[in-house]
This record gives structure tokens, sequence and C-alpha cells, in this order.
């Protein structure tokens, strides 16, 4: 009897994922990297994603669902274009990152977790990113910001808005 095989939907994204799943799948613990793919393809890992993803890998759904929402740098909501990471750990807490945290809040009009209407910023937060001598440290994307304070938040705000403006 031949195995079903899963109907690709109609979709360049997971045609460009599944292309990405068949140069890696046959290497060993491919799927923390097919994750990251995806997420770089769709921007966020829906259950639909997922499920595909495990289909092509042979692994259960379970396993990848249990993956995704142990890390917290995948997400299963969307999120926006640029992502800010405030770290939480203790040296930046102690310099002032919850303070940095409430200055996003009222420059962006959103809470942690939440993206701002028009997709640009998704505001975030995370224990510690070992770079406690630049504490308050904050990440935007890849990008990453020492010594942040209010002045600083705002600079980062403008930085991507017009960086928005000139794409």
């Amino acid at each position: 009897m031949e195995e079903a095989k899963v109907k690709i939907p109609d979709n360049e994204y997971y045609q460009k994922l599944e292309e990405y799943i068949n140069e890696v799948k046959h290497m060993p613990g491919t799927l923390i990297n097919v994750l990251h793919k995806a997420q770089g393809i769709f921007g966020y890992l829906p259950v639909e994603v997922q499920s595909f993803i495990a289909d092509k890998l042979g692994v259960p759904y379970s396993k990848v669902y249990g993956v995704v929402t142990f890390y917290n740098f995948f997400s299963m909501e969307p999120r926006g274009k640029y992502v800010v990471n405030i770290c939480m750990g203790t040296a930046c807490y102690v310099k002032g990152a919850d303070r940095v945290v409430e200055y996003f809040k009222q420059k962006l009009g959103i809470d942690e977790g939440e993206t701002t209407e028009d997709g640009l910023f998704t505001l975030t937060s995370a224990r510690c990113f070992g770079a406690c001598g630049l504490a308050p440290v904050l990440m935007v994307n890849e990008d990453v910001y020492g010594h942040v304070d209010r002045d600083k938040v705002s600079e980062i705000i403008k930085k991507y808005k017009e960086k928005e403006k000139n794409e």
C-alpha cells in the first residue's frame, strides 16, 4: 500500500519551505533549523505550518508543537516586521529595563506581546542576553542596543520608521 501524500497548498511560501525541507531532512537534528526557516518565510508558525513540517519531516505533530512552544524565539502569532526584545535579566532590570519596557509601551501604544496596528513593531522581553555590560540592553531583530534610556527609545523607533519609509 502506497503512503498517502499530503497535498501541498497552492502557495509559494509552502513550496519554498518544502524545497528547504527536502534539502535538509536527511540531516540529523533539522527540526529547529526548519522551524527557523519557516518562521522566516511565514513570519510566524501557525498550526497549519507546524502540521506541514511534521508531515514533511515524518515526526509527530506533538514534537513540532513542543519545540515551538518551548523556545521563546518561535511565535504562533503574527509578529511585526521589527521585534523589539528587551532583556529583563538581573543586570538589565537593576539598570532600568522595566522603565525601558514602559517607554516602548507608551511610544508604540501596545503592551508586551502585542503588535502595532501597522504591523511594524512587536514588543517582547527575554530573561538574559548575556550582554550585562550594556545594561539595559535590547534587540530589534538582530540589532543590539545598549545603555538604553528614554531618549534612545525614541531614536530607535524613529530609525525603523524612517527605514520603512525608504524601502
